[in-house]
């Protein structure tokens, strides 16, 4: 296959505030549990490393739990709170800079996702799971500033052992995305109710982040339609809705939106536009940079929970089409850099035609 030429847009550098990303591809965050006692070791350095020594720009960790009890399960979650742990993630950092990429840490809280089996009970808007099922207890509203600032620290602990930005996890049916959604925020404080209302308390914790690492620091917010426990589930039903939800956060201070879909190049709101996707959307009412993310290089979509099979090699044409026409800055790629940690590159070499797709036999070999 001929060479396309408009890959090379995709190697220009991207700046955000303080951070410069040498090109517009990122790893997506991924869950791993790797780090006993929540201490990333040099295993976890080792892995980053690899993904940004074949060629990604920016780096998202693996979701960060916040320094409270309530906030993940299990303790191999790494965490951002203690000397150890932040002395794990300062080698971490210098790793991947010291190989060419910037770095951004996930912070996030389960809310009622969370596993309540060694006893610590879920905290969420309204005690209901994304099943819509009674779990844990709801936040009172005086907790709510509190968890703000556990937030804000942790991304304080973050800027200080060198990351380039943070990302605030808002998605998936976790905590922040429990506010945002009908059915798991039932709330009848000021929390609650109306969409603009949903909102509220995540951007709180947008501007709590905001004080605490300066007006020159990135901060990034994932989130998404679909949830953990509802594929089918959305929380905006329209472009003027999605402008509600995101215009308080970009207020709020949010540099950069990355938009979490199962396939990048679906239309988000086809009776508005039958092509443009969730990312496409989220720049056109906010206007600032978007990372999308949804089986960018692989042909079928990511299946929590499912023992996939062998994954086919995606060609990228939808990509340069998408990026030509402005709908995101950045491509965030998952399992293909599971499988490939020079996928990135292989791109950049047109050797792309040697990469095998997603197994994941595989991608274990590629986790030490």
């Amino acid at each position: 296959m001929a060479y396309d030429e408009r890959i090379s847009d995709l190697f220009n550098p991207l700046t955000v505030r303080s951070m410069t990303i040498r090109n517009r591809f990122a790893m997506a965050p991924m869950t791993r549990a790797a780090s006993p006692d929540g201490i990333p070791g040099a295993n976890v350095a080792h892995y980053y490393a690899r993904r940004a020594s074949g060629g990604v720009g920016l780096i998202i960790t693996e979701g960060v739990r916040l320094p409270d009890p309530s906030a993940g399960f299990p303790d191999s979650i790494p965490t951002l709170a203690g000397e150890a742990a932040l002395g794990g993630w300062q080698a971490v950092t210098n790793a991947v800079h010291a190989r060419g990429a910037v770095i951004a840490a996930q912070l996030w809280h389960q809310g009622a996702e969370r596993d309540e089996r060694d006893g610590v009970v879920a905290l969420s808007p309204s005690g209901v799971n994304g099943a819509g099922e009674p779990k844990g207890r709801a936040l009172r509203t005086d907790e709510l500033a509190g968890l703000a600032e556990t937030y804000a620290i942790s991304a304080r602990n973050a800027r200080a052992v060198g990351f380039d930005a943070v990302e605030l996890h808002g998605a998936h049916g976790y905590l922040l995305d429990e506010f945002f959604w009908a059915r798991t925020n039932l709330r009848d404080d000021r929390y609650g109710g109306g969409l603009s209302d949903r909102t509220r308390f995540p951007a709180e914790v947008v501007a709590a982040v905001r004080a605490a690492v300066g007006p020159d620091y990135p901060i990034i917010f994932r989130f998404s339609q679909w949830k953990q426990a509802d594929y089918t589930a959305s929380i905006v039903e329209d472009p003027t809705e999605l402008q509600e939800l995101l215009g308080p956060l970009v207020d709020a201070g949010v540099d950069m939106f990355h938009p979490s879909t199962r396939r990048h190049y679906q239309p988000a709101f086809p009776d508005a536009d039958p092509v443009l996707s969730l990312g496409g959307w989220t720049k056109k009412v906010t206007g600032v940079p978007v990372i999308a993310v949804g089986s960018v290089g692989l042909e079928t979509e990511f299946r929590p929970g499912t023992a996939d099979g062998p994954i086919a090699p995606a060609p990228i044409d939808r990509v340069l089409e998408q990026f030509a026409n402005g709908e995101f800055d950045v491509a965030a790629l998952g399992r293909a850099l599971l499988s490939d940690p020079t996928w990135v590159n292989r791109l950049r070499n047109d050797t792309l035609d040697e990469f095998n797709g997603f197994d994941a036999q595989t991608a274990l070999a590629q986790l030490s």
